[in-house]
């Protein structure tokens, strides 16, 4: 192959089909019902999506986070309030989501308008989070320039001294949780031929409606 040239790289696709008679009238059962299958097979990273915002200059941004909750109220992850995601959500409070399975050959794209959770709901997520978890939300000054990987480690040792002897390790007040209110949810499944069927979700004041798209 010469450099640069992909053209061969390709993969037909045919593991199932996905009709309307066959998708819940509920946008949120059709997401459990394909997040538990992928779980199956894509394991403990299922809820890996790539987060798209826009930037303050206009440009799109997309980086990957996983999801930790979702429900009826929406999707929900988790991320230091200052960061560069954050200043693009507060600049611009819309963002879309893309998970995408592998070995369901499945994709869903999530488009809405993103707020802070209550700081209780924060609180109660980050008592849950692993030890080192907790003591890196506070030792790292996300998306900010820092001179190397060891100011990097400093910082970690100085609040993993600090929080040695605590019986509770505090949130942080610039770390918190996003909810992504959908507005329009699709549904894409992997086809021979490229001709893959895609089903959309669309919210009409507090009614969904449903419809297929070319792929």
């Amino acid at each position: 192959m010469d450099q640069g040239n992909l053209y061969d790289m390709r993969k037909d696709y045919g593991v199932r089909e996905l009709r309307e008679e066959d998708v819940n009238p509920n946008p949120y059962d059709q997401f459990e019902e394909w997040f538990k299958q992928a779980v199956k097979t894509e394991g403990s990273e299922a809820n890996a999506f790539t987060l798209s915002t826009i930037g303050e200059d206009g440009m799109p941004e997309g980086r990957v986070v996983l999801l930790k909750f979702y429900g009826e109220d929406g999707f929900t992850f988790y991320t230091n309030y200052n960061s560069r995601k954050a200043n693009d959500i507060e600049s611009n409070p819309k963002a879309a989501m893309t998970f995408y399975w592998r070995t369901k050959e499945q994709q869903v794209r999530i488009k809405g308008i993103v707020s802070k959770v209550d700081p209780i709901i924060s609180d109660e997520y980050y008592k849950e989070r692993p030890l080192g978890s907790r003591i890196g939300a506070w030792a790292s000054p996300q998306s900010q320039i820092i001179p190397n990987r060891s100011f990097l480690e400093e910082q970690y040792k100085e609040f993993e001294d600090k929080f040695n002897s605590s019986v509770e390790i505090p949130r942080p007040e610039y770390w918190g949780g996003y909810l992504i209110d959908p507005t329009r949810i699709e549904f894409w499944q992997g086809r021979s031929s490229r001709l893959h069927d895609r089903i959309v979700y669309e919210k009409d004041g507090d009614i969904w409606k449903t419809y297929r798209l070319a792929p």
